[in-house]
């Protein structure tokens, strides 16, 4: 596969950056241009102007992907493109990959099952899900990992082995 546009989504969190370094190091230096998007979509609030929300999450949103843009640069990565989609973060980025005509996705995810999972959702498989791009998912380094069904596994001197 030829890499020639990454998309790397943000949300502003350490776990959604580590995906940036996984993404430079699947670019191997070869000249890609990484796009950096991030959702921002206002909550309804009983009070106040809800375009003002609006106006606020985006400008928010558009300064951290400039310092995102800034510190890769010190790194010396200059082919960087950002952009804010307002609205859900698996259709923003289902979205943005097809507009942006990304090779591949690189996004993280917090590897959450059973309940959290059905309370929070997962935008990395509705992302898989959405689209025909590619997708690289990074997990948290401190999410339980666990067996697929019906893969059992016994304990050996060596460590462990499929039966």
């Amino acid at each position: 596969m030829k890499l020639e546009k990454i998309l790397v989504p943000l949300d502003g969190s350490k776990l959604a950056e580590a995906a940036l370094d996984a993404a430079i190091g699947l670019a191997a230096g070869a000249p890609v241009t990484f796009s950096l998007i991030r959702a921002a979509e206002a909550h309804a609030v009983p009070v106040g102007d809800p375009a003002e929300a609006q106006v606020r999450v985006v400008r928010e949103a558009e300064e951290y992907l400039a310092a995102v843009r800034e510190s890769l640069a010190k790194r010396g990565i200059t082919n960087v493109v950002t952009g804010v989609w307002y609205g859900p973060a698996a259709v923003s980025i289902v979205e943005a990959a097809q507009a942006r005509k990304a090779d591949l996705i690189v996004m993280s995810t917090h590897g959450r099952s059973g309940l959290g999972r059905l309370i929070l959702g997962s935008v990395a498989e509705a992302v898989l899900r959405g689209t025909r791009v590619p997708v690289c998912i990074v997990r948290a380094t401190d999410a339980p990992v666990e067996q697929p069904p019906g893969r059992a596994e016994v304990e050996t001197g060596r460590g462990s082995a499929r039966v």
